[in-house]
């Protein structure tokens, strides 16, 4: 066999391969321009801050999130200390203040408190959105609002642990007990997915939900409150007065307090409602 007859084949072997390799690259290129295409959010469109309360973290959104960056929104869901009002709304409003262009805020329970007051002044929050949140009044705290009406059964279920602060002085984190966390905080959550929550509960200080409001950003920008009607943390009751006070758009739902896990669709549909009067 001549060398040539020899290195015929090899040749040929190099030459598809080189083609196979090019189209590879080709439909790499294509898939990954789709994926970016798909994932960059839609130019105009405001970022949504979502902001959780008690005996939560960040992750209680991860179903909303998914929603609403399927649908192009920018997300951001801060960390909130729930160490003090004053000292969560100050941290809120720094992370605020590092978004470029119009904000719909969003809070869950004590939450609501927090953008309440951190929104407060700051011209590119434009659409303040409460689920199953406190919407404090100045001088009213969310411990006062949640006794407002009755049928909130989460003081018996709550475990009380002394903690020092960081400046040094003594306080009190609560949390739900373990065994309770189900029925009071998610009774429409399977238990698998409750039994994870509780024991990554944040826990949040009594002097947090004793703290009375100093500012009510409701009274000049644009709400909308979603009433969780099976809550057993803010009674419905208060909810609604919260939310008729502050001349929200109200939808409600047959749900528990943690709505936002339970049923997100409705929860990223509302936002996505107050989002679309941003201009």
């Amino acid at each position: 066999m001549s060398i040539k007859s020899f290195l015929r084949p090899i040749r040929t072997q190099a030459v598809l391969a080189g083609s196979l390799a090019t189209l590879a690259a080709l439909s790499l290129t294509a898939t990954t321009s789709a994926s970016a295409a798909k994932a960059e959010p839609t130019r105009g469109k405001p970022t949504v801050v979502l902001v959780h309360g008690a005996f939560a973290d960040a992750s209680s959104w991860n179903d909303v999130i998914k929603r609403l960056q399927h649908a192009g929104y920018p997300v951001v869901a801060p960390a909130n200390p729930l160490r003090g009002l004053t000292d969560d709304a100050t941290y809120l409003n720094s992370v605020l203040k590092s978004i470029e262009g119009p904000i719909v805020l969003v809070g869950h329970s004590y939450g609501g408190s927090v953008i309440s007051q951190a929104a407060a002044g700051d011209p590119d929050v434009k659409a303040l959105v409460y689920i199953a949140a406190f919407v404090p009044a100045q001088g009213e705290s969310a411990l006062e609002l949640s006794n407002k009406y009755p049928g909130s059964t989460l003081g018996p279920t709550l475990n009380s642990v002394p903690i020092t602060l960081a400046d040094g002085t003594a306080g009190t984190d609560l949390y739900i007990r373990p065994d309770k966390f189900h029925d009071q905080f998610a009774a429409d959550v399977p238990t698998a997915r409750t039994d994870l929550m509780a024991a990554t509960q944040r826990p949040v200080t009594t002097a947090a939900l004793e703290e009375k409001a100093t500012a009510s950003a409701w009274k000049t920008i644009p709400s909308w409150y979603l009433v969780s009607t099976q809550d057993k943390n803010i009674p419905p009751a208060a909810q609604r007065f919260m939310a008729r006070r502050a001349h929200a758009h109200t939808t409600e739902v047959k749900a528990s307090h943690a709505v936002s896990v339970s049923r997100p669709a409705n929860v990223a549909h509302l936002i996505e409602e107050a989002a679309s009067s941003v201009r």
